[in-house]
């Protein structure tokens, strides 16, 4: 008789020497085995096994979700209660036979009714509230205890218990309590070296699938705890990264505009001031030449403008949208075209509109703005006392805008500034396109195509 067939062993309540039949293994439901976990076993555990319960998280009077849940999971418990229940009696053939047997081997079979009770509740209940309800800490001894019950009681586990223990062993290594898992597990392969060839094939498989399993499952939860501590360990990182990414922008954008105000800003004023002072102290001056430098002090005092609401984007605080100045639209274009008219010294500077004009987006008349004022600052540059020709054409879905003008055309080599590519640059920021190259009959053009955008 092998160790566990020993254990399994079961011996009939006290009946008279004669009457009493004698020590059989248990290969029936049934036995000693539930008498003993019933009375005895019960009776000195309930303490220690409350305290337990109590330390490990259970008994806190409703599961996870509130009502609707703890009414869901319930049921689950009562469909596990009654599937881990009816296989047990179906692997022993039918329950009129169970009855009989008990009846032969208890004292009249009184003992069948609590039996039954008890096969509901434990085998089934305890499979599968424990999981539902408590922690891991406390389910994953509760299910590991009703396992090995229902395998000392009567040599077989259920799929459910099977399934539920699987389930209690991941969720431990998923929590970080892979010592308890480990222990958990332990008596499995145990029990599966110790069973001999009289305990039974269908027993031998089931230890043994438990003894596999337990430690994968285990190991899977761990597996999966690691992957999502590695997973939150990156996402923090990749957040303070951002932080320290947009700290140094914050900072480099707050030098830039100290660098603007304390240099860039102080010569322009001085050009401003210099040259509205020449004016003034020059009696004799020519006609020409104090329009040259009232010209002068006017750009001057225009890029002091626009460095003060550059210098209000550079600082302003990403987290709060700061109140800005309100900024240039097509509306502008006449002073804008005005001022260049004053700087080729009364040359032509037509601006023709074609189309019934609309509101535009914001952003779109900005981008339309800057591109005809970097167009007429190149044509001046290139072109001095050429006429120049800006065209608005006004669509259903975009503003097409040329500006042009009568010069000799592009020079040999390229300029070295940023002209172009800022236009470029400002053109595809609103989803539209810009071209460049000889106008038709001479000359250079600048024509570019601005989706019209949502306006506001």
């Amino acid at each position: 008789m092998t160790p566990v067939t020993t254990l399994f062993t079961q011996r009939s309540p006290d009946l008279p020497a004669g009457d009493r039949p004698p020590p059989t293994p248990v290969d029936r439901p049934g036995g000693s085995a539930v008498v003993g976990i019933m009375t005895g076993m019960g009776r000195t555990a309930v303490r220690p096994v409350t305290a337990w319960w109590a330390a490990a998280g259970g008994g806190r009077g409703s599961a996870r979700g509130g009502p609707v849940g703890g009414a869901v999971l319930g049921l689950f418990a009562v469909l596990a209660a009654v599937a881990s229940f009816a296989e047990l009696v179906a692997a022993e053939g039918s329950l009129p036979r169970l009855a009989a047997e008990r009846a032969q081997q208890t004292a009249g079979g009184g003992l069948l009714g609590v039996q039954l009770l008890f096969l509901l509740g434990l085998f089934g209940a305890a499979t599968a509230l424990p999981l539902l309800y408590l922690r891991p800490a406390a389910a994953g001894p509760a299910v590991t205890a009703a396992v090995l019950g229902t395998l000392g009681a009567f040599h077989t586990a259920t799929a459910v218990g099977i399934a539920t223990l699987l389930l209690a062993q991941y969720r431990l290594g998923r929590t970080g309590r892979t010592p308890l898992a480990l222990g958990l597990a332990l008596p499995f392969p145990v029990l599966a070296l110790a069973a001999g060839a009289d305990a039974g094939t269908d027993l031998r498989v089931r230890l043994w699938l438990l003894a596999a399993l337990a430690p994968v499952a285990a190991a899977a939860g761990l597996h999966r705890r690691s992957r999502e501590q590695r997973t939150a360990h990156e996402r923090t990182r990749a957040l303070a990264l951002g932080a320290v990414a947009e700290n140094a922008a914050r900072a480099e954008r707050a030098r830039i505009a100290r660098e603007l105000h304390d240099v860039v800003a102080h010569h322009v004023s001085m050009i401003a001031v210099r040259a509205e002072t020449a004016r003034l102290a020059t009696p004799d001056l020519p006609a020409q030449g104090a329009e040259r430098l009232l010209e002068i002090g006017d750009a001057a005092r225009d890029a002091l403008a626009e460095m003060r609401r550059l210098l209000g984007v550079l600082r302003e605080d990403d987290r709060a949208e700061p109140a800005r100045a309100p900024q240039p639209g097509l509306a502008d274009l006449g002073g804008l075209l005005a001022q260049a008219r004053r700087a080729a010294g009364g040359g032509t500077v037509r601006l023709v509109v074609r189309g019934t004009p609309a509101p535009l987006d914001p952003g779109t008349e900005l981008a339309a703005y800057r591109i005809v004022q970097e167009a007429l600052t190149n044509a001046r540059r290139h072109a001095p006392g050429a006429a120049v020709e800006v065209e608005l054409h006004h669509t259903a879905t975009a503003l097409e805008l040329r500006v042009r003008d009568h010069g000799p055309g592009p020079g040999g080599g390229p300029s070295g500034g940023h002209g172009l590519t800022g236009m470029r640059e400002r053109a595809a920021a609103v989803g539209g396109t810009l071209r460049t190259g000889p106008g038709p009959g001479g000359g250079y053009a600048v024509t570019a195509h601005l989706p019209r955008g949502r306006a506001r």
